[in-house]
């Protein structure tokens, strides 16, 4: 069964949070695209050769469909746990190397910082539902 009372807060909030994030990202205009691209890149430099416009539309339909999944109840939970931890691993991955979102010890979060230091919770729901055993 991939749907459990007991996962229901983990999937509930992360999901709705990530799809929220996506859907506000749909109307993204350039700028904002372009900066959300800029510090994506100093963490995969690969990223560089898409157009902002892409990466925004990207961004914004990969939080969405990460949302979807987390949200139905269909999706087994490992699978979705999977995508939630790759995904909260890569925004950690970005504060970690974007400049001036940490402090001088290179781990706790800057002021400026603070608001994508939050990731670390979606990397721990990720974590915990790809860790969870079934019941038999």
């Amino acid at each position: 069964m991939a749907f459990a009372l007991h996962r229901l807060p983990l999937r509930l909030v992360s999901g709705a949070f990530i799809l929220n994030s996506g859907y506000s990202k749909l109307g993204l205009d350039e700028e904002g695209a372009k900066g959300l691209q800029q510090m994506a890149v100093n963490a995969i430099p690969q990223l560089e050769q898409l157009s902002p416009e892409e990466f925004g539309k990207y961004l914004a339909a990969g939080e969405m469909a990460l949302g979807t999944a987390l949200l139905t109840p269909i999706v087994p939970t490992k699978l979705a746990g999977l995508g939630l931890t790759a995904f909260a691993s890569a925004l950690v991955w970005v504060y970690l190397r974007t400049p001036g979102m940490t402090e001088s010890d290179g781990v706790r979060p800057s002021q400026q910082g603070t608001a994508m230091a939050k990731d670390i919770f979606l990397l721990g729901i990720g974590l915990a539902l790809l860790l969870d055993k079934k019941k038999r």
